[in-house]
């Protein structure tokens, strides 16, 4: 089931990629983009988390704190997305309880869609971010939520395909 604008965020408790407790408690007073991406060695994705990476400090400084979430082990993360230390809080999500949670699902036709975004995947394979191993759905299609600083969703976003997340301008309407 769907998210949609004006809920309440569900609450979770977890950890992140350096065994750090995190919940959304912690960022009362304080915007969240909650992003959730594929695996951790998904161009795709990685092309977006970068993006997001280079967005932080601004964001930041307005008040907007970005949580990744991808359904890959911890190791995978730190070998792939988490290869340098990164303004974002990243959180390993195998099981994919908090996919679950948020309604975050896989596609085939999103899959088959993004696998033609054929400029994307350049792009991606341009910045060095290059295909590896599967782990989870490999048709995960990604989502974005910004719940504002009480946890209400103020952008509940699903992908249409692979590739797709909601444009970095729309997120930037909330800061």
């Amino acid at each position: 089931m769907h998210l949609t604008q004006n809920q309440i965020a569900p609450e979770f408790n977890t950890y992140d990629l350096y065994d750090m407790p995190l919940n959304l408690q912690h960022f009362k007073g304080k915007k969240v983009l909650l992003s959730f991406y594929r695996y951790a060695s998904c161009p795709f994705c990685n092309l977006r988390f970068n993006a997001l990476t280079r967005k932080q400090s601004e964001w930041q400084a307005k008040g907007l704190m970005t949580l990744a979430v991808f359904q890959s082990p911890k190791h995978s993360i730190l070998e792939y997305a988490g290869k340098e230390p990164s303004p974002i809080r990243i959180i390993p999500n195998p099981k994919r309880d908090l996919y679950r949670l948020y309604g975050v699902e896989g596609s085939w036709k999103g899959f088959l869609t993004g696998a033609l975004q054929i400029g994307t995947f350049a792009k991606a394979l341009k910045e060095g971010h290059l295909p590896g191993k599967v782990e989870g759905e490999m048709n995960m299609v990604p989502a974005d939520f910004v719940i504002d600083e009480n946890g209400k969703i103020l952008l509940a976003y699903y992908g249409k395909d692979i590739s797709d997340h909601v444009d970095i301008s729309e997120i930037e309407k909330f800061l």
